[in-house]
């Protein structure tokens, strides 16, 4: 009988951050408490701007933006927000988008499947994502709620179960 596997990966779904930011852009648009502040967020490649004249603004919206993120189920993993700085008169708060799993985390994930988990299991780094293996399916459900339940800094999903 052949192994069956899937894949670990981190990747964002475009659509739904294009849906958050949408939602955000326009709340920030309509609210009393963000009127006359010059108050905007946009996307540009893999960073996410926020740009407001005060430094709580600035925050504030981001914060709309992690709510309507959350609400279209897209991790917070996914963001490095840095601090807000100054740029003339505005302050600017640059979120870069986290995607793929690194070298390193792949080998801590295989490390906790090596550790806790069956003896069956074999894994596989295969550039930003990382294969696990096992003749057993339930060897790999077991893999995935393991997964699942370990306290990672990254976001991750199971694609190509089969």
């Amino acid at each position: 009988m052949a192994d069956s596997s899937f894949d670990v990966v981190s990747k964002v779904d475009r659509m739904e951050l294009d849906n958050a930011l949408n939602q955000a852009s326009r709340e920030i648009a309509t609210r009393f408490d963000f009127k006359n502040t010059g108050t905007k967020i946009e996307m540009s490649g893999e960073k996410i701007l926020v740009e407001s004249e005060t430094e709580e603004r600035a925050k504030a919206a981001l914060d709309v933006l992690k709510e309507k993120m959350v609400k279209r189920t897209v991790s917070l993993k996914y963001l490095d927000t840095a601090e807000p700085m100054l740029s003339g008169k505005v302050y600017r708060i640059f979120s870069a988008i986290k995607e793929g799993i690194s070298q390193e985390n792949a080998k801590k994930i295989a490390k906790l499947l090596k550790d806790e988990g069956s003896k069956n299991l074999k894994t596989q780094i295969q550039g930003d994502e990382l294969r696990v293996s096992s003749k057993s399916k339930d060897d790999l459900q077991e893999a995935i709620a393991m997964i699942k339940s370990a306290p990672l800094d990254f976001a991750v999903q199971f694609q190509n179960f089969r």
